[in-house]
Parts: C-alpha cells; sequence; structure tokens
C-alpha cells in the first residue's frame, strides 16, 4: 500500500511538474505575440548599392572591411527598409531604387535574415510633404486608371518579392503622406476621398499577394497629434486602410527630449484613437553629434518600447551608413568609414 500511495503521488508531481512547465511556456508565448520579443531595430539602407557602386567600403569598430549590412547586424539592427520608385533615373542620389533594384537588395537582406520593409513612393523619385509628384507615366491619367496603376504596381512589386523568396513584413503605401500622394488627385487637403481609394488600393494589392503583411500610412513630425488627428480621422471617416501608423522624427540636438516625448504622446493617442500599431519608420540627427545622438535614439526606442498595449513595433534609422555622400550629415557613420557611437544605441 504505501508503495502505491509513493507511486501516485510521484505520478501526481509529475503531472503537476508538466503542467507548470506548460503555464510557462503560454506565459513566454505571450510576452513574444505581445511584440515585446519582436521589436524592430531597423534601418533604411536604400542608397547603399549606389555607395558601394562608387566605391565606398566599410569597416567595423575594429577596423575590418565587411558588408555593411554585417556591420549593421553587429550593432543591432534587425530589420531593412528600402524604397522603391516607378520609372527612376540613374542618378547615385535622385535614381535608382527601381523595383528590381529593391527586390535586389531585399533578397541580399532577407539571406541574411534581416526582417523587410518596403517603402513604396509611388514617384519616379523621391516623394515626401513638399512633393507628392506623379510617375511620369501616370500623369494624364485619370483617377480611376491611377487607382488601377497603383493597385497594379503595388502588385507586380510585391510579386517579383515573392518569386525571389522575400516575405516583406511590412508594406509602406506611401511615403510622408501629410497631404497625401499622387497629386493633385490624391492631395488629402483637396480630397481625402481619392487619398483613401488610393490607399486602398495599395492596401489591397499588399493583401493579395501577402495577406499577413502589415500595411503602413506613414506621416513625417510624429510630434505633431494635430496633423495625424486630421489625416486618419479623414482616412477612417473615407473608408481607408491601414495596419500601422508609421511616423518620421528628425529632432534637433536641443530639442530632441521634447520631440521625443511629443511622439510617445502622439502614438499613444494614436493607439487609444485607431486601435491601431504604431512604428517610428524614419529617425536622423547630426553625425558629428555621436553621444547627443546616442541617447536620442535609446530614449525614443525606450519610448516606443513602452507606447499602450505593447503596439510600438519598432524603430528606423534612415540611411545611417551615409558618410560623405549626397550631402547628407545625420547618418551614423563617421568620415574614416566606421560607424559611430551613437549606432551603438541599437544594441540597448
Amino acid at each position: 500500500m504505501e508503495k502505491r500511495i509513493a507511486g501516485w503521488w510521484s505520478l501526481t508531481a509529475l503531472i503537476g511538474l508538466a503542467i507548470v512547465i506548460l503555464f510557462v511556456v503560454a506565459i513566454i508565448g505571450n510576452y513574444q505575440s505581445s511584440g515585446a520579443a519582436t521589436f524592430a531595430k531597423g534601418a533604411d539602407v536604400s542608397w547603399l548599392p549606389q555607395m558601394e557602386a562608387k566605391g565606398y567600403k566599410f569597416y567595423d569598430d575594429r577596423g575590418a572591411q565587411k558588408d555593411c549590412l554585417d556591420i549593421l547586424k553587429e550593432h543591432g539592427i534587425n530589420s531593412i527598409r528600402l524604397r522603391t520608385w516607378v520609372n527612376p533615373s540613374d542618378d547615385p542620389v535622385n535614381g535608382h531604387c527601381s523595383a528590381d533594384e529593391t527586390v535586389t537588395m531585399a533578397k541580399r537582406a532577407a539571406n541574411k535574415g534581416f526582417r523587410i520593409m518596403i517603402d513604396f513612393h509611388y514617384s519616379d523619385s523621391w516623394a515626401d510633404p513638399g512633393k507628392q509628384y506623379k510617375p511620369a507615366a501616370w500623369t494624364n491619367y485619370n483617377f480611376n486608371e491611377l487607382m488601377n496603376a497603383v493597385y497594379g504596381y503595388t502588385k507586380w512589386v510585391l510579386e517579383k518579392l515573392k518569386s525571389n523568396g522575400v516575405t516583406p513584413e511590412w508594406v509602406q503605401t506611401g511615403n510622408e503622406t501629410n497631404d497625401g500622394m499622387l497629386w493633385e488627385d490624391g492631395r488629402a487637403s483637396k480630397n481625402m476621398k481619392n487619398f483613401a481609394w488610393l490607399v486602398n488600393c495599395g492596401y489591397d494589392a499588399t493583401k493579395a499577394v501577402f495577406p499577413s503583411t502589415k500595411c503602413i500610412v506613414h506621416l513625417s513630425n510624429g510630434y505633431d497629434n494635430s496633423l495625424y488627428r486630421w489625416l486618419f480621422d479623414g482616412l477612417k471617416n473615407n473608408g481607408g486602410k491601414w495596419d500601422v501608423i508609421g511616423m518620421s522624427l528628425y529632432p534637433s540636438t536641443a530639442d530632441w527630449q521634447s520631440k521625443n516625448q511629443q511622439c510617445l504622446n502622439n502614438m499613444n493617442d494614436m493607439v487609444s484613437r485607431y486601435g491601431k500599431e504604431v512604428m517610428i519608420c524614419e529617425i536622423g540627427m547630426d553625425y558629428t553629434a555621436e553621444s547627443t545622438a546616442y541617447n536620442f535614439i535609446v530614449d525614443i526606442i525606450n519610448k516606443t518600447r513602452s507606447v499602450s498595449s505593447g503596439k510600438g513595433l519598432g524603430v528606423f534609422y534612415w540611411e545611417p551608413q551615409c558618410y560623405n555622400w549626397a550631402g547628407y550629415t545625420k547618418g551614423c557613420w563617421r568620415t574614416d568609414g566606421r560607424p559611430s557611437s551613437a549606432l551603438d544605441a541599437f544594441l540597448k
């Protein structure tokens, strides 16, 4: 009898232990699914192929020449963002980033284990708050033709990625669309409904190829809550579809603390108001202010992680690898080809 009782208690203890293990595994799984273990620390490196073609070399902290992507990974970067333009020129600064070039670079990054974001500008060159020019080939399209072009082009590029074994985790349907895109038809201040429908064309095309990919609507000035409320209220009221609210943030060395706090307040408001996730798609700061830039990056990463309901997805640095390139002075690289100490912030 005593042996049977002891055996029964041993079996009970084993069952109890198994239950505890399953409970712990479930907790860890929930923790990971909340985004805590998958926070994106990213870099837009769309200029990198052009820099390499011009002979630029990249060196790690010890001075060893390496692939720039490997150096970024050593500094905590786990995601790569790439812009794509419709029919770009061959200009090394204001051109390239064609569909084929984007696919080649995305495949290269994905093969190294990076998560991928594709940033559709829906233009032949830069699209931002001050300019949202239609691709030359789309200039004379009526609005129905323009919607078809957005849908068809988006789907075509993403199918190219898919056929090359690349699944983007995120897709931006437009870049810094503070006043819409594809002006004048899609200028939000003149016709919010048109803008919403164009966004939906990009959204629907993305989901047709990659149903699980998250679609981002991206604005600049992440600290400007009134801008975000106006634009996303407009999209919502006109049936606009998006999964993530993307932000850019380029504070100065003097105001970064206040701008970061305003950005956090805005992110929390966006989550509360629309129930959507948020992401910082672009940041940058003067490359000569290494220690200040480091503090800025650490702080905005921590603030994005702290967004309510775990809906802060990540932070991306814009063209950190730039040094002596295109007059751009907000990278995270020194003029000797090595990363600056600011890039170490992504290791935190």
